[in-house]
């Protein structure tokens, strides 16, 4: 006789064998669009973080009772419909988006609704790895370049260098800048999420302040590129036009995405004494 657990564990092995196998062709298009793409070379990192905020509510998840549930096989059944339609369109989002819907149908089918309630962050978080279509990232993109631009252009003439802007260019005394897609700001913008989703996730913060944290990286992700784009039109005026490319421009952007991580930081530590002074005149 097949011990409880082990029939449980073969089970599970079984379905991720079937998961990957059915799913293999869409897992090695996301992975190739990772490996190719920095846009959203972050996708590696998101199934690892979903992981470990599972494990991160293991006592949680513990004292939660198994209930399978029948209607994961039908959510199972949409998620493969879903991959099979949009496989004959060739819409990739949505294969790829399948692959949640098919996860979050196992999850009820084998574990029940509670289990699933317990993990839909987490589970929710996955959709972070898939790829925006390109019309929606082209659509958010090019206004973010014009916002980037303009904002920029008003902070250089601020600090005293004559700056005129046309559309995404910037035009300076000794150059030229143009805000391509790169310096939209959207690649950090997204990355930025990525990491402040798990920070949030775990912030010992009440839920609309978690949220209020997540959606924090928006307009920080803005403000980093424009102090950014900013500093590379000064570099470029007041030492050389060279300084706008290559090394410097490129570690000009790794300084500033880990600014955007420390505001990041001090917005938590902001929420986290309104908290304990909320629950001090509580009690």
């Amino acid at each position: 006789m097949i011990h409880k657990n082990t029939r449980f564990w073969i089970q599970a092995g079984l379905i991720f064998v079937g998961f990957f196998v059915l799913f293999f062709r869409t897992l090695s298009g996301l992975v190739s669009d990772w490996s190719s793409d920095p846009n959203f070379s972050h996708g590696f990192l998101i199934p690892v973080i979903f992981l470990y905020m599972v494990w991160y509510k293991k006592d949680q998840l513990r004292k939660i009772p198994i209930q399978p549930s029948r209607i994961g096989l039908g959510i199972i059944i949409l998620g493969l419909l879903v991959h099979v339609a949009a496989n004959i369109g060739a819409e990739l989002f949505m294969m790829r988006f399948s692959m949640v819907i098919t996860l979050s149908g196992i999850i009820i089918y084998a574990l029940g609704i509670p289990m699933f309630k317990a993990v839909l962050i987490p589970v929710a978080y996955l959709i972070l790895m898939i790829p925006i279509p390109a019309i929606l990232w082209n659509q958010v993109a090019f206004p973010l370049q014009l916002l980037a631009a303009k904002l920029s252009a008003g902070m250089i003439a601020w600090i005293g260098i004559p700056v005129y802007r046309e559309g995404n260019i910037l035009h300076l005394a000794v150059t030229s800048l143009e805000v391509v897609d790169a310096c939209s700001g959207l690649r950090s913008l997204t990355s930025l999420l990525a990491l402040t989703g798990i920070f949030a996730y775990m912030a010992p913060l009440s839920v609309v302040k978690k949220w209020v944290l997540f959606f924090s990286a928006v307009p920080i992700a803005v403000a980093v590129n424009v102090i950014r784009l900013t500093v590379t039109g000064a570099m470029a005026v007041w030492i050389s036009p060279d300084t706008a490319h290559g090394f410097l421009h490129d570690m000009s952007g790794l300084i500033i995405f880990g600014a955007a991580l420390v505001l990041v930081y001090l917005v938590f530590i902001i929420e986290l004494k309104l908290e304990n002074r909320q629950t001090g005149k509580q009690s």
